[in-house]
């Protein structure tokens, strides 16, 4: 059905994703609330994703760009065979690898882009999410109207990851995998137009990728208040703490909240759920069984929404002890389920969570005895604990929506159509 006269035609997006699933971190959630959100104002968007793939409605095409999927499970980082290298972007991909580069990025937006230049006619507007490789500027030089997210600078994990290697070989190793940063930022400089999800993250994109603040537009990210709602009908259980964190990566600080809970423990009972995969060889198993911890600790991975808001409703806090966050879709979730979460001040978080004892509770990153502490507090207070699960709800409710999200977003997009009609009429 075309669109009212009065009204603007809808818009047809190309949505990009190197890696999309929801279950392997905040972009993949990103990915499919969006698309689904613009679908509900009535725009159509195609998703092209590479492995492992988004989860879309049912209304959002999803274009597979498979490649090599060196990282997949059960054999992450497995050398693919010759028969497997079909083309030049294979080649790059595999060649970049074995030099220990992360090279998906790069790779897939050299296929984006092969996939889309003779689908000119097809959309209208290419949004990126945060795949920032050599395809995305080759798609700029065919005359592509682009937007692009950034979350945060990658480069802050690459700093994270540095500062806390143990020996030489791993730095060296950290140095190759995080080579990809380089592409990252010169290609992030070169963009017109780029959405970031809080100030924190373009404060960060300002620094660390060169971009001019004025081409930078904060659009933050939403949650559905409707699912994640309060279960009065789910019995709290006493000491019980939730974090959604990869048991592998720094910058999430999971070691930091083990090791408080550990401190924890020896003065009441306390458990510890996390929402992630455990991975046996992981800096955060071996903490777990050097702690003491194998009792108390339980990982849950690949489970529904539905299960995930029972999950926090069991929980007498929700805790976020990152070392740095652009956003933090699991304290926007906490939060709207109504549990008080304790949080550290890194990056976006007090940007998004509050202040302290109003909204959340907070603490400083990268410390376990102030964790510990703020914790403590929280798990004393029963009555403050309910009035800032309560006042969690309502900031989150009253600011965030992936409807608001979309919406911001197409404003974006329209921007963007302006944009590529102004240069147009420049070149006559």
């Amino acid at each position: 059905m075309p669109a009212p006269a009065d009204q603007p035609a809808p818009l047809r997006v190309a949505m990009l994703s190197y890696r999309g699933k929801p279950h392997v971190g905040g972009q993949g959630v990103y990915v499919s609330r969006l698309s689904a959100a613009l679908a509900d104002l009535g725009h159509h968007v195609t998703v092209l994703g590479g492995p492992p793939y988004p989860e879309l409605d049912p209304r959002v095409p999803l274009v597979k760009l498979g490649g090599l999927d060196i990282w997949a499970p059960p054999h992450p980082m497995r050398k693919p065979r010759a028969w497997e290298l079909k083309d030049w972007i294979d080649v790059a991909e595999h060649v970049s690898f074995v030099t220990g580069n992360f090279s998906e990025p790069m790779a897939f937006s050299l296929r984006a882009w092969r996939h889309l230049r003779l689908r000119r006619s097809e959309f209208d507007v290419v949004h990126d999410n945060q795949t920032l490789g050599w395809g995305i500027l080759a798609m700029q030089r065919q005359g592509w109207p682009l937007l692009e997210t950034i979350h945060h600078p990658i480069t802050v994990d690459r700093r994270l990851e540095l500062a806390h290697t143990r020996t030489l070989r791993e730095q060296i190793g950290k140095r190759r995998w995080y080579a990809f940063t380089k592409m990252q930022t010169r290609v992030a400089k070169r963009l017109p137009r780029v959405l970031t999800v809080s100030e924190s993250s373009k404060r960060d994109i300002v620094q660390d990728h060169g971009v001019a603040p004025e081409r930078i537009h904060v659009v933050p990210v939403g949650v559905d208040p409707e699912l994640f709602s309060p279960r009065p009908e789910v019995a709290r259980v006493p000491g019980r703490l939730i974090t959604t964190a990869s048991a592998d990566v720094t910058m999430k600080g999971l070691s930091f909240l083990l090791e408080a809970v550990a401190k924890l423990r020896t003065e009441r009972h306390l458990e510890l759920t996390i929402i992630g995969r455990a991975k046996s060889d992981s800096a955060a198993s071996r903490a777990i069984s050097e702690l003491g911890l194998a009792g108390a600790v339980t990982f849950v991975s690949g489970v529904p929404d539905d299960r995930i808001v029972e999950l926090y409703a069991e929980a007498e806090l929700a805790v976020v002890p990152s070392l740095y966050e652009g956003f933090s879709l699991p304290a926007i979730e906490a939060m709207s389920c109504g549990v008080p979460l304790v949080a550290t001040t890194g990056g976006a978080l007090p940007e998004v969570a509050g202040t302290h004892g109003e909204t959340c509770f907070l603490t400083e990153p990268g410390d376990a005895e102030a964790l510990a502490a703020v914790l403590r507090e929280a798990l004393d207070d029963p009555d403050a604990r309910a009035r800032v699960g309560e006042a969690g709800r309502r900031r989150v409710i009253n600011q965030w929506s992936w409807r608001h999200t979309a919406e911001r977003t197409v404003e974006q997009y329209r921007a963007v159509l302006e944009d590529a009609s102004r240069a147009e009429a420049a070149t006559r």
